[in-house]
């Protein structure tokens, strides 16, 4: 039961990551490195694919990341950036700070650097990485859906802006819809994220029992 609850989420989250990359995605394409880097996204999803034969539950994380990367400055990889002596960076923000997955983004970036040096930029490594993780942990084998690629690397990274842009737990309904508006998004997308929160709850209960941290 675990597993259905699990593929379900992970889907739907999938659909809204897709949503939003194409929201901030303008002038990408399909196979934009078709030329530069035949293998890009073929390295990626070996990337992933190593390490979710060791831990299945990465792949949450990985989209998560993917989906806080986009509500800020669109998905230009951000997220990923370091805070320095006089900025206070995005992964520092509050709703940020659970964030797991950056050493698959890492590992992916590493692997990429010796095959092609200087051309993947790692705002499509996260969305590469979003996509072959919820392909493999619905167990679909080939990838759900394809991701446009081309983004460029952002080199702003704000603590302030991931905090203001984020939506909040304690946001409103007239909150949320306005800030899943301003991304593109419906009061649809809203109820299906809501919904699979939910759902994500239930099936961290089942997942905490079936481990036996809990008694059954």
């Amino acid at each position: 039961m675990a597993e259905r609850f699990d593929a379900r989420f992970l889907f739907h989250l999938a659909l809204l990551s897709l949503l939003l990359g194409s929201a901030n995605g303008n002038g990408l394409k399909v196979g934009f490195y078709k030329t530069s880097c035949p293998d890009a996204e073929a390295i990626v999803r070996q990337t992933v694919s190593s390490y979710f034969s060791q831990d299945p539950t990465v792949s949450a994380p990985l989209l998560r990341l993917h989906f806080h990367d986009c509500f800020v400055r669109g998905c230009d990889g951000s997220v990923l950036l370091n805070s320095t002596a006089t900025n206070l960076a995005e992964k520092e923000a509050m709703p940020n700070q659970s964030l797991d997955g950056f050493y698959v983004i890492d590992a992916a970036k590493a692997a990429l650097e010796r095959a092609c040096p200087g051309t993947v930029s790692c705002a499509d490594i996260v969305a590469l990485a979003a996509r072959d993780a919820v392909s493999l942990a619905t167990g679909k084998g080939n990838s759900l859906y394809q991701v446009h690629t081309g983004r460029r690397d952002g080199f702003v990274s704000k603590a302030s802006e991931a905090v203001a842009n984020i939506p909040s737990a304690f946001s409103d309904f007239a909150e949320l819809k306005a800030e899943f508006a301003s991304k593109g998004l419906s009061v649809k997308d809203l109820a299906v994220l809501s919904g699979i929160l939910l759902t994500c709850t239930f099936c961290c209960i089942l997942l905490i029992k079936r481990t036996k941290i809990l008694p059954l």
